[in-house]
């Protein structure tokens, strides 16, 4: 018998016309076929100095994707018909598995069928205890559980530390966030501890570091602030989504925290309309960092992961760095932003934060199809 394997790099323009790029940028590895699928590993270089591809940052991608159940003949391509999609990906960012999460022993913190109401965004506030206590522990994994078909609602979920001097009665109810009848309880959760949001994946903490439970300075009780992205005000939706942490009585050396960058909501920050580039900064002053770092962490704090965050007017987000008064690598970046991908970039060498550096949270936005003045959002976690 024979076998051929052929590959083409072929590119598109705004008509929509494919052709065949006279630079061949991309190298078949292999293929492979069975009776459900057919499988191409292929390569090319990240930068090809080609001006019909894309060159590949540690951005987002928006991989176009399309097929057709017959080979291309001579006449061209086949139309895909319906088979044709699009998925975003960071391939520069690919996620960290760990095996043994499996096996760990896990709590969930999930709503118990919230009636989500029909307008436009919903933050819903539900108080748990954290079930682990009396010895320390530490969270290697925290994964999303979405209910099924509400992917698109559930826009993100913030998980707080509270006051423990709490008691088990601001357990038996929930409440909308930031309402002026909220319970007097919620007004203790300040401190960020984990935060997930919308496209992202099961969080995985490096093996040597782990979110501490079980100690009586780790949180006894958490709010969980879920956020309801509802723009089409559907009615009569029950949701129970929250999150599910894997957890292990094997101690890791480091302790994990956030810090959040950015700015926070206020009146003073929004975006005009028609505007097709409109940049706002958020800045960490070396006062700031000097004051919460100097006294507890004077060796600075390691930053291993980054997790951007804006709403539908966001294009770009920089997190910048600077030490000296001398601006370093930046920290993270997302030069392609997407709404619906958002997940957390793990840095291929952890960063040093040290008292008196500057954090730049720089956010681009374009608003050229709105007639109105927005109000924001923007934080880094």
């Amino acid at each position: 018998w024979a076998t051929f394997s052929f590959q083409q790099d072929y590119f598109t323009d705004e008509n929509r016309v494919l052709k065949k790029d006279p630079q061949q940028d991309y190298h078949l590895e292999y293929a492979m076929e069975n009776s459900t699928h057919t499988i191409l590993a292929f390569s090319r270089e990240l930068h090809t100095c080609d001006s019909n591809d894309k060159s590949i940052t540690e951005s987002t991608v928006r991989v176009i994707w399309a097929y057709h159940h017959k080979d291309m003949g001579e006449a061209g391509q086949n139309y895909h018909g319906s088979n044709r999609g699009t998925k975003s990906l960071r391939l520069l960012n690919p996620e960290k598995e760990e095996v043994v999460s499996a096996s760990l022993p896990y709590f969930d913190l999930t709503n118990k069928d919230v009636l989500v109401p029909d307008k436009d965004t919903t933050y819903w506030c539900q108080m748990f205890k954290i079930p682990v206590q009396h010895e320390k522990h530490h969270v290697t994994k925290v994964e999303p559980l979405i209910q099924k078909g509400h992917e698109n609602l559930v826009h993100h979920i913030l998980l707080y530390q509270c006051s423990s001097s709490l008691n088990d009665s601001v357990l038996d109810y929930g409440h909308e966030c930031y309402h002026p009848n909220m319970p007097d309880s919620f007004l203790t959760c300040e401190t960020v501890i984990f935060a997930w949001a919308i496209g992202g994946e099961g969080f995985t903490y490096p093996p040597h570091v782990g979110l501490s439970i079980g100690t009586a300075a780790d949180p006894q009780f958490v709010l969980m602030e879920v956020h309801y992205d509802n723009p089409s005000y559907a009615e009569g939706l029950i949701d129970n989504s929250g999150l599910r942490l894997f957890y292990t009585p094997v101690i890791r050396k480091y302790d994990a925290g956030v810090i959040e960058a950015g700015l926070w909501v206020s009146l003073f920050h929004n975006i005009p309309p028609g505007m097709p580039e409109f940049v706002s900064e958020g800045h960490c002053t070396l006062e700031c960092l000097e004051e919460a770092l100097g006294a507890e962490r004077p060796s600075g704090i390691h930053v291993f992961a980054v997790l951007l965050h804006a709403h539908l007017a966001g294009r770009a987000i920089r997190m910048r760095h600077f030490h000296n008064g001398e601006e370093q690598k930046l920290l993270a970046y997302d030069d392609e932003f997407d709404f619906n991908f958002q997940e957390f970039q793990y840095l291929k060498e952890e960063r040093t934060i040290l008292p008196g550096d500057n954090l730049i949270t720089e956010c681009h936005y374009s608003t050229v199809d709105r007639i109105r003045m927005t109000w924001v959002r923007k934080v880094l976690m």
